[in-house]
């Protein structure tokens, strides 16, 4: 028996061998099966720090051409083929303002690593969305921003660069595989999230799942919050960064805590019970003289968070975005980077809708393109000067350079009164998930456009779409949050084997700086919303203690 199994493991070692020079070849080859318009390279990658199966890396280039500002742009892309492979492929909408091809591994926030869809036998493509952010080195703050000037590079950045890239990877994977594939998903967060809510409407067959995180979907909305936000932390103290410290922030989320942490049955540092909470919550209760009281705020403090959590209005008292959350990830380190102060000295600190965020509104989402200089001081000077009568409406201005607005170009069809009917009946999955304590895109927004969905389908949106919200949960993982979850295995249960998920376990990560010891070790129901996790009985660190009501 013995000499019979080291022969078989010879054999299989053999074999292994065998199959891997198979694949090494097949990857160098995977140039001649393409288009002579789309330049690829290719690497056969036996192993790296993050994807633990063998693979084939293509790197590509599409679509170049000369824009109207004169400069280069391409699309290019990067493909993971996964030795693996489960007849899947994932496409990776990337956040931000793109301009950068991210590793193509399927990232989504809650996943650990080796949950991410390259590990699980998806391929998978990523992407610039169709233009370079470092192609304006010498713009400063703005060189990000700056394809904004290109109505194509816009339109590409809003949605286009997924019918030109969608066909090419897909060629390249079947190409590869000599196999067809049978299931197609789209992964996305922030801006990617958006670019997975537009794939929804205006390429309805595109995906069989989308799985979709903390969605800017109203985009240039968003970023008139931006200068909303900064003009009323203006009001308190001219350095924005010292408008709010990190105490009044706990004070403020402290009180939000007292007043509704056990709202949802127990106090356990999450509010899971949102809805009742902004009923009962009063931070006028907080408001005191002066600073030095403890427990307390300046008036002027309480008007500032009151206005931010209004949201942008004109002088007429039109809304100009959405109403926000009161939530304890008002204390987070991420709620506080991107609203009051970061931790970039090239940036002055100031946060970030103070810079990226000035960046977008002026160059990418105002037509004509605000030409904003890229140092700190002129990007804030922007915003508190922007006027919420002239400047806001240039969001949906168009010209003759530029025939397609901001938001026609960036928000997905029909957002104010969405029906996915076309993904419906292509049997489309959706997966929405975000956090309560968003700085940068409203959950309410996101809350406002499901409600309106589940409305256009006779109350029945849970049969194809799901929303679930995050307690504490910043813009991606972070604050005082159950964050670490697995959507994507349900999702990918929900298209293939027609298992709706109602719930999804979230634990909290014992590296989030920003939870407290007794927060450390707890698990919760992620209900599929409007149903919310409360307490029924049992221990109360344990999801199986909570029930979806």
């Amino acid at each position: 028996m013995k000499p019979i199994l080291m022969l078989n493991v010879g054999l299989a070692l053999v074999l292994t061998a065998s199959l891997g020079q198979a694949a090494e070849m097949d990857c160098r080859s995977l140039s001649n099966s393409i288009s002579n318009s789309v330049d690829i390279t290719t690497k056969y990658v036996s192993k790296d720090d993050i994807v633990n199966v063998p693979y084939c890396l293509v790197r590509g280039e599409l679509d170049k051409r000369t824009g109207i500002d004169g400069k280069f742009y391409s699309l290019k892309f990067e493909l993971r083929l996964p030795e693996n492979w489960k007849k899947r492929f994932a496409f990776q909408f990337n956040g931000g303002n793109d301009g950068a091809v991210k590793p193509a591994l399927g990232v989504a926030a809650g996943l650990t690593p080796d949950q991410y869809p390259i590990n699980q036998g998806f391929a998978v493509v990523s992407s610039d969305a169709g233009h370079n952010g470092k192609s304006n080195p010498d713009a400063g703050l703005v060189g990000g921003a700056l394809f904004g000037h290109d109505p194509q590079a816009r339109q590409d950045y809003g949605y286009s660069f997924i019918e030109k890239l969608n066909p090419v990877a897909r060629e390249l994977v079947e190409s590869y595989y000599k196999q067809s594939i049978q299931y197609s998903y789209g992964i996305g967060k922030s801006n990617g999230g958006r670019q997975a809510m537009v794939s929804a409407v205006r390429y309805p067959n595109m995906f069989d799942g989308l799985l979709v995180g903390y969605p800017g979907f109203n985009l240039p909305k968003a970023a008139v919050q931006h200068a909303w936000d900064i003009q009323s932390l203006h009001a308190v103290n001219t350095d924005i960064s010292k408008a709010l410290t990190r105490q009044d922030l706990n004070v403020f989320s402290g009180a939000i805590l007292k007043q509704c942490d056990s709202l949802d049955g127990v106090e356990d540092g999450l509010i899971f019970s949102s809805d009742e909470c902004q009923k009962v919550f009063n931070p006028h209760a907080l408001s005191c003289a002066t600073d030095s009281m403890q427990g307390c705020l300046a008036e002027e403090k309480i008007n500032a968070l009151l206005l931010m959590h209004q949201g942008p209005s004109n002088s007429m008292n039109e809304a100009l975005y959405s109403d926000w959350v009161y939530d304890s990830g008002i204390s987070s380190g991420g709620w506080r980077f991107w609203k009051v102060e970061s931790h970039i000295k090239p940036w002055d600190h100031k946060p970030i809708i103070g810079v990226m965020g000035a960046a977008s509104l002026a160059h990418i989402f105002s037509t004509p393109p605000v030409d904003v200089s890229g140092d700190p001081k002129s990007l804030i000077d922007f915003l508190l000067a922007y006027d919420f009568d002239k400047d806001a409406p240039k969001i949906y201005n168009k010209t003759e350079v530029f025939p397609l607005s901001a938001m026609k170009v960036m928000t997905p069809p029909s957002a104010d009164s969405p029906t996915l009917r076309d993904f419906q009946k292509s049997n489309g999955k959706l997966m929405i998930y975000h956090g309560n304590s968003d700085p940068v895109f409203s959950v309410k927004d996101t809350v406002r456009w499901y409600n309106r969905l589940d409305e256009n389908n006779d109350g029945n949106a849970r049969d194809f779409a799901k929303l679930y919200r995050v307690p504490g949960m910043p813009h991606g993982q972070g604050g005082p949050s159950a964050d670490q979850f697995n959507m994507l295995e349900p999702l990918v249960s929900w298209v293939e084997q027609g298992l709706s998920p109602e719930k999804v376990i979230a634990i909290t990560r014992d590296d989030n700086r920003d939870i407290p010891q007794s927060m450390k070790g707890l698990s919760r129901p992620l209900c599929a919303y409007p149903l919310t996790a409360i307490f029924s009985e049992g221990e109360a660190s344990k999801a199986s203690s909570f029930r979806c009501q």
